[in-house]
């Protein structure tokens, strides 16, 4: 493990000598091996040997770039999978140390913009190791923009940091344009461009005025030549287009992932991981975007089973089986893995109590009492619990916490099938939509709360427009695309008349957009989709919407955003 590069030529004798001068440690642990270590680790993780993947790297964490990499890589992808507070306060730390770490090897004047200069000034092993540095630096940064990414929907504090970010982006740009290390660079330029190419326009517009770029079809590309080539990234390349085609683009987009892409990236690791947990997830999320919600519950169910020392892995399929539950209108099923969230996630006790609660008013008063649970004191418990990180609400906190208000009032107007109003906040009826079967069940029950809203009370007109804007998604999906847009209409005509639900206006006004882009008429569903954009705000999960009309204009336009 440890070496002084011994049996080495003069000439690189020297650069060792001049190595040592600089960094004490360069010597200590060689590239190569500082290289096959990461990878090793990385393959302890796929095997889900996660404390040995760690303990592998601890020791050499502080001296060597890649060990340090490769520590802050695995804390990262824990903190991604969990989106918990304190995973992720824990992954920033380790990044900013991480950093430290890089700083040591990097070119004492300013890399950014001399990189060319290396060559002539330098022998051949310390610019290597200087560019390695470089790319270990950017890379560091890149995962604490995407951190920044994950905790932040507003977007605030990536623009704050958008400088920095911005030397990570040159770094990648100018490592590209002097010396191909190929997997490190297709892994960066891909990342930002695709990472940029997901915020709205007004946003994108600052950071390009600070020299950014976002072409989402250049960063899938880039990410996609990394992800084929056999270098220690591909595997990084590879997860990343797969978070993309099975999250990013449902939540943040238009929800048009691309399946087909993503078990093909899938399929080697299955071969070479079987029992990787990280691997069983990813099958079983393409599976419940598939409709298959059978196939997607047994390999969840495998993926428990496959390892049990980062429970948090266990509380991400405990969320997509109580969803998968929940498009079949399974309640008693996805209550069990709500409650189970509410015991042992630390996520957002404030989103899974509201979640309980919004699934046991969709079981029967005797269902109901089988459980010994209270709606109404839970629903009242929400507001208690919600969190601010680094000063900040979940903006689906903050939705869940104004939902619930209904119930402290004195005599409280339960609220009307508010599990399939959160289905549709996480993007749900896109994936429920591609099983005719479920979708038909969702109708039934839709229209079913329609016949039961016949007392007005100060809620009725919103409640109604919900109860509308439901219906006319499940008709879209069960390609009824005219009843679809009158419903959507019908909403649209009771604006004045929302007292609360001022979200639904605008969303309604987008989903309209897509209805019309469905049956061509592109400038109609453009009209739609850019009222909604440009005449609306202050309105619950405001930044949320933004993500996917910004999708939906640009896949309107038919070609993405900027220049590579």
């Amino acid at each position: 493990m440890a070496h002084v590069g011994n049996g080495a030529t003069g000439e690189e004798e020297d650069c060792f000598e001049d190595a040592y001068d600089r960094i004490p440690a360069a010597c200590q642990m060689d590239l190569q091996t500082a290289i096959q270590e990461t990878q090793c680790a990385l393959n302890l993780v796929l095997n889900n040997k996660f404390s040995e993947a760690l303990d592998l790297l601890k020791p050499w964490w502080k001296d060597s770039m890649y060990h340090a990499l490769g520590y802050s890589s695995i804390l990262v992808m824990q903190a991604t999978m969990t989106f918990e507070h304190r995973d992720i306060q824990a992954a920033m730390a380790t990044i900013k140390e991480a950093l430290h770490t890089c700083q040591r090897f990097r070119k004492r004047n300013s890399v950014v913009g001399s990189l060319s200069s290396l060559i002539n000034n330098h022998c051949v092993c310390v610019f290597a190791e200087e560019m390695h540095a470089e790319i270990c630096y950017a890379e560091c940064l890149l995962q604490k923009a995407t951190l920044t990414f994950v905790q932040d929907e507003n977007m605030i504090s990536f623009i704050k940091g958008g400088i920095k970010i911005r030397t990570s982006y040159q770094i990648y740009k100018d490592c590209q344009n002097v010396l191909n290390f190929e997997g490190g660079v297709k892994l960066g330029i891909g990342s930002f461009n695709l990472m940029l190419s997901l915020l709205p326009q007004r946003i994108l517009r600052l950071l390009e005025f600070i020299g950014f770029s976002g072409n989402r079809g250049f960063g899938l590309s880039q990410l996609r030549e990394g992800a084929s080539s056999h270098s220690l990234r591909s595997i990084l390349c590879a997860l990343t287009l797969l978070f993309y085609n099975t999250y990013v683009s449902l939540i943040l987009g238009t929800g048009e992932g691309n399946l087909v892409e993503a078990e093909a990236l899938l399929e080697p690791y299955q071969q070479k991981y079987p029992k990787g947990s990280i691997i069983l997830f990813y099958s079983a999320r393409i599976a419940t975007l598939r409709g298959n919600f059978e196939k997607a519950r047994a390999r969840y169910e495998e993926c428990i089973s496959s390892q049990q020392e980062w429970k948090q892995i266990h509380h991400l399929c405990y969320w997509e089986l109580m969803w998968t539950h929940s498009y079949q209108q399974e309640w008693q099923q996805a209550y069990h893995y709500a409650d189970l969230l509410c015991k042992e996630s630390r996520w957002s006790k404030a989103i899974y109590v509201y979640q309980k609660a919004a699934i046991l008013s969709m079981m029967s008063e005797e269902e109901i009492k089988k459980t010994g649970e209270n709606i109404m004191e839970l629903f009242r418990q929400v507001e208690g619990l919600k969190q601010r990180l680094a000063g900040k609400s979940i903006p689906t906190e903050k939705f869940a916490v104004r939902k619930s208000r209904r119930y402290k009032a004195a005599n409280p107007v339960p609220l009307v099938i508010p599990a399939l109003e959160m289905m549709y906040v996480w993007n749900g009826f896109t994936i429920v939509g591609k099983r005719a079967d479920s979708t038909e069940s969702l109708l039934v029950t839709i229209e079913t709360a329609e016949e039961q809203l016949r007392n007005p009370t100060e809620f009725h007109p919103d409640d109604s427009c919900l109860v509308q804007m439901l219906k006319g998604l499940c008709l879209k999906h069960l390609g009824r695309l005219l009843q679809a847009e009158l419903c959507f209409t019908q909403v649209l005509s009771s604006e004045s008349r929302i007292r609360y639900d001022h979200y639904l206006i605008p969303f309604t006004l987008y989903e309209l957009g897509l209805l019309y882009k469905q049956q061509g008429d592109f400038t109609k569903a453009t009209t739609y989709i850019e009222n909604a954009k440009t005449n609306y705000k202050d309105y619950s999960m405001e930044s949320r919407l933004h993500f996917r009309i910004h999708a939906a204009l640009n896949s309107l336009k038919g070609s993405p955003v900027g220049t590579p």
